[in-house]
């Protein structure tokens, strides 16, 4: 069976809400492409009637830009499907009292409570009137805590999967009343009854048969390169008397720069396992997690890739000389975003993006950079060729920027702990005028990165990278102070600098690592 339905998901909800002239030129690339289909992720940054909290502050777009957005893809040849969230991933609302009452625990909604039912009903009513497609995907993926909660306290304990069931008919049925065919994320059916783990497994009958019949199940999977891996899911997916969609991954939203060649790994096994399995329906999902720092055009390569794989064109240099065609710059330039993960290769890891963070004097992944190198002027000469691209120069201008940073910010714990234990005056003095160094580059980088977001998205959740960025300088800078107090004699030690790095979880190897969350790289002990 070939894959006749091919989309692409873009997530606006992760900090970085893209302006409609972002949204309409990767419109006209996908359709381009080959695409048919867009799913536009929308968490809370949608307006909805009666409820200012929902997007608030956030950039939400209005019902006029969702419209405005549903006819330029029109306008494409592709169908604009809305991706809302129905239980979980609700943050940006669960944070405000107004939402308290609709509130199970963390960012999940209370199921079985006719209040939760009500709002939902009008993020569906906003769905209708803005676009013409009638499908729509309702999240409900990652609710690992659902009735354990305010659901726990007001019922005591249930079972989560009728819990589960009963939501999700509800849900469905408000869907039916507007017209729409939902689709939903498939995890939590296999999670709660694999003990949490989303993995093939067994599905008893009598919950199979309550999965609504006009809903498509989608086995999302971002990780593997194993076409086999992939094939076992997909069987155990169509168990279901459902339909069935895949959804791969872009590796876009592990920090500043992609991971372009695993995900091209990846999404060459899910395809193939699609095209052997009988799935016809194939979607590329573009998250952005953690505050949207990868620029959107970065993952051209794989969702062209993915298109070709698609059609059953599975000829690198083919795909490599088409997308040059098309895009005007060479395959191998365009992959050259992914260098600044240095000794990461083809691995999902992502040095660029924690060493960044990492703090200088105490630095959890120092052990990490064994196998990176320190040797950034290759990477650097690659970025700077994409630097001349007209369309996808600024892209490039921001990580070659990166790339300047972390030449002296990858090696520069392990280099400030070796100096200060050596004692080391000379070595000492050169080592301050690095962070000095450090700083400007820093700055240098903060305004590439900062023209790229205006560029690309709406103001709103710049904010976090302000947060971030400009804490990172200060650091710098305090680390650099204290440093100057020991070379002047003001300061006899620093106590951090005394204790040993530990090996980061289990690799004691020193092979880099893949970790995401902000928070924990920058701060040991986060002030929660």
């Amino acid at each position: 069976m070939p894959i006749n339905s091919l989309g692409a998901m873009i997530d606006c909800s992760r900090g970085g809400v893209y302006t409609l002239p972002t949204l309409k030129k990767f419109f006209s690339y996908l359709s381009r492409m080959g695409y048919t289909y867009v799913q536009l992720y929308t968490e809370d940054v949608y307006e909805v009637d009666g409820e200012p909290y929902f997007g608030y502050l956030r950039g939400r777009y209005s019902k006029q830009d969702l419209k405005e957005l549903d006819a330029a893809a029109k306008g494409y040849g592709l169908e604009l499907v809305p991706c809302i969230q129905t239980l979980a991933h609700l943050r940006g609302l669960t944070r405000w009292a107004e939402y308290a009452g609709v509130t199970d625990t963390g960012d999940i909604l209370l199921a079985d409570d006719e209040r939760t039912y009500a709002l939902i009903e009008k993020m569906f009513s906003v769905c209708a009137e803005c676009f013409s497609s009638r499908r729509i995907n309702i999240g409900m993926d990652e609710a690992h805590m659902v009735g354990l909660g305010k659901y726990l306290d007001r019922y005591g304990f249930c079972d989560r999967f009728q819990i589960l069931l009963r939501h999700l008919a509800r849900v469905v049925g408000i869907a039916e009343r507007y017209g729409f065919s939902p689709m939903m994320w498939s995890d939590m059916f296999f999670r709660l009854a694999g003990g949490g783990e989303y993995r093939a497994g067994v599905i008893p009958q009598e919950v199979r048969d309550l999965v609504p019949e006009r809903l498509t199940l989608i086995y999302w999977d971002y990780y593997s390169t194993n076409e086999a891996h992939y094939q076992k899911m997909l069987r155990a997916h169509r168990e279901f008397p459902v339909p069935v969609a895949f959804a791969g991954g872009a590796s876009c939203w592990y920090g500043f720069a992609p991971l372009n060649r695993f995900a091209l790994r990846a999404t060459e096994a899910a395809v193939r396992a699609c095209l052997a399995e009988g799935v016809g329906e194939l979607f590329i999902t573009c998250w952005k997690d953690d505050g949207a720092e990868c620029p959107l055009f970065a993952s051209l390569p794989v969702l062209y890739a993915a298109a070709q794989f698609a059609r059953g064109n599975f000829d690198m240099a083919s795909v490599a000389a088409g997308f040059e065609k098309m895009f005007g710059i060479a395959w191998e330039t365009f992959l050259a975003l992914d260098g600044v993960n240095v000794g990461a290769g083809e691995a999902l890891s992502n040095p660029s993006r924690y060493m960044l963070y990492s703090d200088p004097f105490l630095g959890i992944f120092d052990r990490t950079i064994t196998a990176c190198g320190t040797d950034f002027s290759a990477v650097f000469a690659q970025l700077s060729k994409g630097a001349r691209s007209r369309a996808f120069g600024y892209m490039f201008r921001t990580l070659c920027a990166l790339c300047r940073v972390l030449e002296l910010k990858m090696p520069l714990g392990v280099r400030t702990r070796k100096v200060c234990r050596s004692g080391d005056e000379a070595a000492l003095r050169a080592l301050i005028a690095d962070y000095a160094e450090l700083e400007k580059r820093l700055k240098i980088f903060y305004r590439r990165f900062s023209a790229q977001w205006e560029r690309e998205c709406r103001g709103n959740g710049f904010e976090h990278h302000d947060v971030r960025l400009g804490g990172l300088m200060q650091r710098v800078r305090h680390c650099r102070a204290m440093l100057s107090d020991v070379l002047s004699g003001k300061t006899e030690r620093i106590a951090e600098l005394g204790e040993d790095i530990l090996p980061f979880a289990d690799n004691a190897d020193g092979a880099p690592v893949l970790y995401t969350d902000w928070l924990h790289t920058a701060l040991i002990k986060p002030l929660l």
